[in-house]
């Protein structure tokens, strides 16, 4: 009966204000920039919300929220270039307030009050921008963002690697095709921009410029830099051959023998935590060479592996017993491998099983067989009956 009132109340209002005369009508819509969404669109919309929240579950993440908006100074600065897209609020009650631009701040914001330092959480809300919308692209004014962060000190690049892990793990069980994930690190852009000519008072304005190659081609990004910010013609091109260039960890290994890259420490410093980032995506079996089907080469069954240094010997003795029970073996020509290299190589390879030895496990008298695809281990006594099992295939 209340929607039904409600209803008559607009039509009245909506005759009042004018009818066919010419004079300003009463128009039924959304704001600009805005949209409703229909009971099918909200279904397919819940079940892809579901997919994200039980990929961020599963790796152990917790949800928190925050209000919508926020104190104005708590934004004010935040956004550099983007400020003036942030919806401010009239005075309510002696506060300066603004919609929420995005989820991060508020996050931080989050952190700072309660005084937290580790937090692996997710948050999935409306954020609002005051930019021009574009509803044919798909930019809107009110429209969902959905964030993922690990906060905290860590060792390097396994945090790093286990979200973008999440962000494949979501796209692939989306079933949305074929798609790329672009990874970057901050210092490796600040050395290029040095290498490059950028000035210090630049490499932000510059930054928001080079983040418009998702949208512009290169001859638009160069025109902004050059007509608008101000940079040399010479420094751009420079620029424009380096973001030109794609790979992994090839182009990595690329740029730190690139003679100019490798004279900026910044730019060193990243590139080698993304070859460190790389490895890990390998076992996390986020990269192509892991995503792409293999074609062996091989018909080895098992990689015997070691975790500490000076076990060369233990390795020998454990392949000489793999290879007398009829057992396709192999063994890295290293007298100390790492145990990641080793776990490449199987990777690479597409062996199906690794024996690693550590001391603990010689000490024990057992043998810890990690299945590679599922990264699944355990532990068998180290005797003839293990490399029979072994030799019939039975740990597979």
């Amino acid at each position: 009966m209340q929607i039904d009132e409600e209803v008559a109340k607009l039509l009245q209002l909506k005759a009042q204000l004018g009818g066919d005369d010419g004079k300003h009508q009463f128009v039924l819509k959304t704001a600009k920039g805005t949209r409703d969404y229909n009971p099918k669109q909200m279904a397919i919309r819940e079940k892809v919300f579901n997919t994200i929240i039980g990929c961020f579950k599963r790796h152990g993440a917790e949800t928190i929220d925050t209000p919508v908006f926020e104190l104005k100074e708590t934004l004010t600065g935040k956004y550099g270039e983007d400020s003036k897209l942030i919806y401010d609020l009239k005075d309510q009650g002696g506060e300066l307030l603004s919609l929420r631009y995005d989820l991060t701040v508020p996050f931080a914001r989050y952190l700072a009050m309660n005084k937290i330092t580790n937090i692996k959480r997710y948050h999935i809300a409306k954020v609002y921008r005051r930019d021009n919308p574009a509803m044919t692209r798909g930019r809107y004014r009110e429209f969902y963002q959905c964030d993922f962060d690990i906060a905290g000190q860590y060792d390097a690049m396994i945090p790093d690697a286990e979200c973008l892990k999440i962000v494949h793990e979501i796209l692939s069980e989306l079933d949305l095709g074929d798609f790329r994930i672009k990874v970057n690190d901050r210092r490796i852009l600040d050395g290029m921009f040095a290498v490059c000519g950028v000035p210090d008072d630049k490499f932000r304005t510059i930054c928001s410029t080079v983040d418009k190659l998702d949208k512009l081609p290169w001859e638009e990004v160069k025109k902004e830099m050059v007509n608008e910010k101000g940079l040399s013609e010479e420094a751009a091109d420079q620029i424009g051959e380096y973001v030109s260039m794609q790979g992994g960890m090839d182009l990595a290994e690329r740029l730190l023998q690139d003679q100019k890259m490798s004279q900026s420490k910044q730019a060193c410093a990243g590139l080698s935590d993304i070859k460190l980032l790389f490895s890990y995506l390998q076992l996390f079996q986020v990269t192509d060479k892991a995503s792409a089907e293999k074609v062996r080469t091989t018909e080895v069954q098992v990689m015997v592996a070691s975790a500490q240094k000076n076990l060369l010997e233990e390795k020998l003795k454990l392949i000489t017993e793999l290879w007398n029970a009829g057992i396709k073996a192999e063994v890295m020509y290293k007298k100390n491998p790492k145990l990641l290299s080793q776990l490449q190589h199987c990777e690479e390879s597409g062996i199906p099983l690794v024996a690693i030895l550590g001391e603990q496990e010689l000490k024990d008298g057992v043998v810890k067989l990690r299945v590679v695809a599922t990264r699944e281990e355990v532990q068998l006594i180290h005797n003839t009956h293990t490399v029979s099992l072994l030799a019939h295939g039975r740990m597979t």
